[in-house]
């Protein structure tokens, strides 16, 4: 397990952890923990924690077409996106 995994109040035993951990990818997939803070309370279990953060990609709307990265651009649609007039708003 990569996670930084805290125990407060008490104690638990891997497979259980494990269980915990299970529950938390299976709510978010494709996402990796952080930090898990597992805190038992009687009958209850308190969870926190923190995800990684997912990686964001620009997407552009360059002439009617969503793109993302120009690196793939021959040199004609560079040029069209260099030579565009960009336009921006006061105050912002």
């Amino acid at each position: 397990m990569d996670e930084k995994i805290t125990i407060t109040g008490g104690s638990m035993d891997r497979r259980e952890i494990g269980n915990y951990v299970e529950h938390i990818h299976s709510e978010y997939p494709n996402r990796k923990i952080k930090s898990l803070q597992i805190e038992p309370d009687g009958d209850y279990v308190n969870l926190t924690y923190e995800l990684e953060p997912v990686p964001f990609e620009r997407i552009r709307r360059i002439t009617g077409y969503l793109v993302g990265t120009m690196d793939r651009w021959n040199n004609a649609k560079k040029a069209e996106e260099r030579d565009r007039v960009k336009h921006s708003v006061p105050g912002i």
